[in-house]
């Protein structure tokens, strides 16, 4: 006779806090009143080392939608990336992608 076991369901409650921790998390900067166009292209280039083409196309996305996504990755990376758009005075926040 065969006995079956309980699953382990702390094994699976921790599987599904990895896979919630893997989805990958953006980046978003806001317009805000204060910070000149040109120094949100300087920011983007100078931290991210996006090309001043690419980093103006963002900047005018954050000018004219009022927010742009920047950047993506772990939450660690997110959470880092975020607080560095707050080290150069820009108004930024980070989210879990509605892309998988």
């Amino acid at each position: 006779m065969t006995v079956g076991t309980a699953p382990d369901t702390e094994r699976l409650e921790e599987t599904d806090q990895l896979t919630a921790s893997d989805i990958p998390w953006v980046v978003i900067v806001w317009n805000d009143p204060v910070n000149l166009m040109s120094y949100v292209s300087y920011v983007f280039q100078t931290y991210f080392g996006y090309s001043e083409a690419k980093a103006h196309k963002l900047m005018m996305e954050v000018h004219e939608a009022g927010k742009s996504v920047v950047a993506g990755g772990s939450r660690e990376e997110a959470e880092r990336d975020t607080l560095a758009m707050h080290s150069y005075g820009l108004w930024a926040t980070f989210q879990k992608s509605d892309e998988p």
